[in-house]
């Protein structure tokens, strides 16, 4: 462990807390001094190319959303055979030792999706989030391009995790010492027309980020204090879900970017309520 990140894990390990992984998270100040490094990868993953073609960080190749989901059986953004996201990622220049460091633009949502994606194929420890995105790389007055950079296509071997992928069933017997964490607004959870999986546990995920406005992390003592007040402590295993595996995404990165153990209920609401099962109001 380089002394960089030594401090944070004293810390938490002095207070008995999980270890938090600052690694996760990419600064523009580190990007922008690193944009020529031969082992780093800057994806900018949206769900279309406006943005990109508008102006995008320099080295940054695009990837839609769209190749990093499926619709399968009537439910919206599953992860795709892991042969094609092989494909995907190796046509964007990734490779067994790329550095990949994601944004996206008008929503974290995609970048962090995107993360979920990379830590299933085992390469989460590669992987890093750039803290505030497009919005705040701009706000800081760095270079943006409009020119495409042809990617050299990359050797990439996956290495699936799918304990990382929970699945409808396990968490219908999920134990009651774990955590189910519904990462919508609170109105989807218990408004009017809102309902949730029985037992679950409401944080938006928003709350996670400085403002609307501003992408970026809030500090992880705040983070802390915000999960742990609700009862979501680091000795309990973390399941997120939302309406379909998207939102939870940023919760499932935040939460292990805490050091907890968190997996993704990737079918969520979606295949909850399409295959009958019980909610409550």
């Amino acid at each position: 462990m380089s002394i960089r990140y030594l401090a944070p894990f004293v810390f938490a390990a002095a207070l008995g807390a999980a270890a938090s992984k600052p690694d996760m998270l990419a600064s523009s100040e580190w990007l922008a001094a690193h944009l020529n490094d031969p082992n780093v990868v800057i994806l900018h993953v949206a769900t279309n190319r406006n943005a990109y073609d508008a102006g995008h960080i320099p080295g940054a190749r695009f990837v839609p959303q769209s190749e990093l989901v499926v619709a399968r059986d009537g439910v919206p953004n599953e992860l795709p055979a892991v042969e094609n996201l092989k494909r995907v990622l190796e046509a964007a220049g990734v490779s067994d030792d790329s550095r990949v460091i994601l944004y996206s633009d008008t929503s974290v949502l995609p970048a962090t999706r995107a993360y979920f994606t990379l830590d299933y194929l085992g390469h989460g420890d590669r992987t890093e989030l750039l803290d505030g995105g497009l919005a705040r790389w701009s706000r800081e007055g760095r270079a943006l391009t409009k020119d495409a950079t042809p990617a050299s296509p990359g050797h990439f071997t996956p290495h699936p995790r799918p304990e990382l992928v929970v699945q409808m069933d396990a968490v219908k017997q999920l134990p009651k010492a774990e955590v189910l964490l519904d990462v919508r607004q609170a109105g989807d959870f218990k408004g009017e027309k809102g309902s949730h999986i029985p037992g679950a546990l409401n944080l938006f995920w928003m709350e996670d980020q400085v403002s609307r406005e501003d992408q970026s992390l809030k500090s992880e003592p705040e983070l802390r204090k915000l999960y742990e007040s609700l009862g979501v402590t680091p000795d309990r295993k973390v399941v997120t879900y939302c309406n379909s595996g998207m939102q939870a995404s940023q919760s499932y990165f935040t939460l292990k970017y805490l050091g907890y153990d968190v997996r993704l209920y990737d079918g969520s609401m979606s295949e909850w309520t399409l295959k009958g099962a019980p909610v409550e109001k």
